[in-house]
């Protein structure tokens, strides 16, 4: 299967297995992802790890050959379905972490972009090359990309199509941290920092970050207050506040 899902204990790992392509994204494997997705959303986890088998590439980008020949309405339509399916991460009940090891071409970077966190592994490449196909990025890349390392920087990436490293990522902002050794231990490690956290916490916390560059400061810090009111209703609040109190390590229950 091109899209494979398993569960390492609490954490659900996606994997795209299209090693013959660089595990490239074609229209039925992008639907497929959508699909994970949604059966992530109804698993008992408590994060998504998504990355690429072998060592060669995280994501390669389209299946150019699939992009060629179509309609107006059919390029349209694709390019719509693309972006809601991976902006279905955004509203994933739990924290996503993309492990970049290799190429994370076009649509396979604007699939980590969409991810909550972003690890690479030394050998990593990344960039947006469609503007030497004459494109441009479709699946939230102009988007997603500026929010996370600027405007600057998103406009010379996209405009030049220029690779980065992961040394470069690391320092632009694009990756949250360099790995070693295997990626997926490397990625349930970095989840184990905030999966121990109760889920509504971590739920409304991340919520009010990713609201925060779509709207005025003033409309932001109302959402912030909205958010930190219902985290003070929560069970979870009241046990981390009585563990502090008494001195023990809190015991959360997502409620």
């Amino acid at each position: 299967m091109p899209v494979n899902l398993e569960r390492r204990d609490d954490i659900a790992l996606l994997t795209l297995d299209r090693q013959d392509a660089l595990n490239a994204l074609s229209f039925a494997i992008i639907d497929e992802i959508g699909a994970v997705i949604d059966r992530v959303a109804s698993m008992n986890v408590r994060a998504l790890l998504i990355t690429g088998a072998g060592t060669k590439s995280f994501c390669a980008g389209a299946d150019i050959k699939e992009l060629r020949n179509r309609s107006f309405a059919a390029q349209r339509a694709g390019i719509e379905r693309g972006q809601a399916i991976f902006a279905k991460l955004d509203t994933l009940p739990v924290a996503s972490v993309a492990l970049i090891n290799g190429y994370a071409f076009g649509g396979g970077l604007e699939l980590a972009l969409a991810c909550t966190f972003r690890l690479a592994t030394r050998n990593a490449k990344m960039g947006l090359p469609e503007i030497k196909l004459g494109l441009t990025p479709g699946y939230g890349g102009t988007q997603r990309l500026p929010r996370v390392v600027g405007e600057a920087r998103a406009l010379e990436m996209i405009l030049t199509g220029r690779t980065v490293d992961a040394e470069e990522a690391e320092r632009i902002g694009l990756v949250n941290r360099l790995i070693d050794g295997d990626p997926v231990e490397a990625g349930i490690v970095f989840t184990r920092e905030f999966t121990g956290y109760g889920l509504p916490a971590l739920n409304f916390a991340r919520a009010a970050v990713q609201r925060a560059l779509d709207v005025p400061l003033v409309e932001g810090l109302k959402i912030e207050a909205d958010l930190g009111t219902l985290a003070y209703r929560t069970g979870d609040a009241e046990e981390g506040m009585a563990a502090f109190s008494e001195k023990r390590k809190p015991e959360f229950r997502d409620g």
